[in-house]
């Protein structure tokens, strides 16, 4: 019997990752679908429509968005808008939070905010797997300002600590954020 659910297991943990992939593509497919599907059979004749004509016009929205956000105009108004959701309390924290997220995620903002992956000494024998993100933050003198991320959890903490406590790591941020975040299960450059 042990051997069985070992093996039922090992299964799940090999479709878990593609499945919830799948799952959430999939909501976004049918979420796009639905709203812009419908809102496209109310502006175009009823024959011109064909499913997935929604994804599309999604797919479209989006890149549009981007293209629209290097424009002077578009970037002051996402400026304002961002500053007016800033504002409302419970709106705030949500729209914060996302946004943070989607910004850590961005490839090209990680580069920046991302500078390189560190082993901070926290005592003589006690080392975790930082970022460093501000070498000269504002409020802090001499300090670096280091990211730790939580294994399995989307948060961490900032500290500022002395540069002499830091040791660079000799692997890709990417390798060390897969190594921090699985709690070291998977090893860098594991396609795991």
């Amino acid at each position: 019997m042990k051997k069985i659910s070992r093996l039922f297991l090992q299964g799940l943990l090999a479709i878990l990752p593609i499945a919830i992939t799948i799952a959430v593509l999939f909501w976004l497919a049918s979420f796009a679908e639905q709203t812009l599907g419908s809102v496209i059979r109310w502006l175009l004749p009823e024959d011109w429509y064909w499913p997935g004509l929604g994804v599309v016009a999604g797919l479209i929205f989006i890149f549009l968005i981007g293209v629209l956000m290097n424009a002077y105009l578009f970037r002051k108004m996402g400026s304002w808008a961002e500053r007016l959701l800033g504002k409302i309390p419970l709106v705030k924290t949500i729209y914060n939070s996302v946004r943070d997220i989607a910004r850590f995620a961005s490839p090209e903002r990680s580069k920046d905010e991302l500078q390189k992956a560190v082993l901070v000494r926290l005592d003589n024998d006690l080392r975790v797997i930082g970022f460093v993100t501000n070498t000269s933050p504002p409020v802090t003198g001499d300090l670096v300002a280091v990211y730790l991320p939580m294994s399995y959890q989307i948060g961490g903490y900032t500290l500022f600590v002395p540069e002499s406590r830091l040791q660079e790591l000799d692997m890709s941020v990417p390798d060390a954020m897969r190594l921090a975040l699985t709690a070291a299960i998977t090893s860098p450059g594991s396609k795991k």
